[in-house]
């Protein structure tokens, strides 16, 4: 009878779960609940790709209103502020997580995890100026174009042409740069190459700018200084540590203004435009091949590392990085996209914070894959523009050099074309066609970002990758010492082969005369 009423039970449930169905409520509570977690976990990715999309359409609505130029900055305003917040970071960040990330880490692992990076950062930014060469020879962006000139484009205000640099000059300011004299001036001004042909006199002026390259140099070196000093650095490492956890809580929050800043960015840069048209017809082949370079090294190359180091997806990689590829999309700023890149490969990937905070800062200054790309490619446009015949030591010298000052570039908006002006003179072309190159630099510069940063992450994530592969190999190499260990773990007494237990009763009834020397 028991047993009849439990079977009726059990019949009971069982029909009104089929009653209920796939559709009953139940089933939708669930549903719903699922969806409230994916848009709670995955609400600022979707609020900063909405914010691209509607900076589009609210640029598209507004151009026919021929807005004057009072009127798009106070349109762009909102957006300036994100920027304005975003560089207001990068100084702490920059040198709390340097300082903090080499003093967590060994000599040993410092010296291996930066010979990986550095050698990660210069083939891949090679490969890519490799790249940028070939499609420019295949695709002859500058044929056709020879009798383009700036006032085609309406640029006659953009000033008189970059004074000529000699090349050697650009790379001692690089040096200059490492060493910067004050570290305060470093916070706020750069050295960049002015020594005018006339005089042959190298001068190095300052302009308004961060020298990031100086301040990542000092903090790595602070680091591991830090770390020498032992218990009494201690107090230091712990006060970068929290100044470090600290800018990261300031990161979150400005996190939550990025669709609201990039949806204003992205609108008054479409209501800036003057005739697309008219650039596309013109420019249309070299901006086709930047950005075919751009998504074949951003798309296949970098991904396709990455699979090779860590056997793992890449995109599912890539798809946690979604607000801050859309920030350097908006932003055209590699420095300002570094917060909100920090926060994502820590929270979405699960990137150790010691790697992340040790390799992002030194990759948003010396990775620049992407602009290596838009810069190769634009020398043998104006070689073609101008019909000069590369040579195989000019295209060598245009791999070198690109990859080369592409190391501490700015990481500004048209950063970038202040060191073409470098490559061109290393070859022996005029400077007077940059003018064209500002002219779409708006259009590539955004996939130059996006490319540059990309190369950060996914290099991040192989280092992470194998500093996991190290550590496990370490646990299991200590865990096979100990093993082989325990059994010279006991007493001579017990071990020794001139002594035997006569009485095996115990510890109780060990005495001096229950052992038996073979003496």
């Amino acid at each position: 009878m028991e047993k009849s009423s439990e079977t009726n039970g059990c019949l009971d449930s069982a029909q009104a779960g089929l009653a209920e169905g796939p559709d009953g409520p139940g089933a939708t509570a669930s549903r719903a609940r699922r969806c409230a977690g994916f848009l709670r976990r995955h609400a600022l990715v979707l609020l900063t790709v909405s914010g691209v999309a509607a900076g589009a359409g609210l640029g598209a609505a507004l151009r026919g209103l021929r807005l004057n130029r009072t009127q798009v900055t106070y349109l762009a305003f909102p957006g300036e502020m994100l920027l304005r917040m975003l560089r207001m970071i990068i100084l702490p960040l920059v040198v709390c997580s340097l300082v903090s990330g080499a003093a967590s880490l060994d000599a040993s692992s410092l010296g291996r995890l930066g010979g990986i990076a550095i050698a990660y950062f210069g083939l891949t930014t090679l490969g890519a100026s490799a790249l940028a060469v070939a499609l420019a020879f295949i695709i002859k962006p500058g044929s056709g174009a020879q009798t383009l000139q700036s006032s085609d484009l309406g640029l006659e205000e953009s000033g008189p042409p970059p004074v000529p640099k000699e090349t050697v000059d650009s790379f001692l300011d690089l040096a200059r740069n490492l060493f910067p004299s004050n570290l305060v001036v470093a916070a706020f001004r750069t050295v960049i190459p002015l020594s005018p042909l006339t005089l042959q006199i190298p001068i190095g002026t300052e302009i308004e700018g961060m020298n990031i390259l100086g301040l990542v140099l000092f903090a790595l070196v602070l680091g591991v200084a830090l770390k020498k000093l032992g218990s009494e650095g201690e107090e230091l490492i712990r006060f970068f540590n929290a100044f470090n956890e600290a800018t990261m809580v300031l990161v979150s929050w400005i996190m939550w203004y990025v669709p609201v800043g990039i949806t204003f960015l992205v609108g008054s840069k479409i209501v800036e435009m003057k005739d697309l048209i008219v650039l596309v017809t013109s420019l249309g082949k070299y901006i086709f091949t930047s950005i075919l370079g751009h998504l074949i090294h951003g798309g296949i190359v970098l991904p396709l590392i990455y699979f090779v180091f860590t056997r793992k997806n890449p995109f599912r990689f890539l798809l946690g990085l979604v607000t801050p590829f859309a920030t350097a999309f908006a932003t055209c700023s590699s420095s300002a996209t570094l917060p909100s890149m920090m926060k994502c490969i820590e929270d979405n990937n699960g990137v150790d914070k010691r790697i992340s905070r040790f390799i992002l800062p030194i990759g948003a200054t010396v990775n620049m894959d992407g602009a290596a790309i838009f810069q190769c490619v634009a020398a043998v446009f104006i070689a073609q523009l101008n019909n000069v015949e590369l040579k195989a030591g000019q295209i060598f010298t245009i791999l070198v050099t690109a990859t080369a000052s592409s190391v501490g570039a700015a990481g500004v908006p048209a950063g970038g074309v202040l060191t073409i002006a470098i490559i061109l003179e290393a070859i022996g072309l005029p400077t007077q066609d940059l003018s064209l190159i500002l002219a779409v630099d708006w259009i590539v510069d955004r996939t130059t970002t996006v490319v540059n940063v990309e190369g950060d992450a996914l290099g991040a994530g192989i280092l992470h990758h194998l500093n996991q592969k190290a550590m496990k190999r370490g646990e299991q190499e200590l865990s096979e010492v100990k093993v082989e260990a325990v059994p010279n773990c006991k007493s001579e007494e017990e071990t020794s082969p001139l002594v035997t237990h006569a009485n095996p009763a115990g510890p109780a009834a060990s005495t001096p005369e229950s052992k038996e020397s073979v003496l």
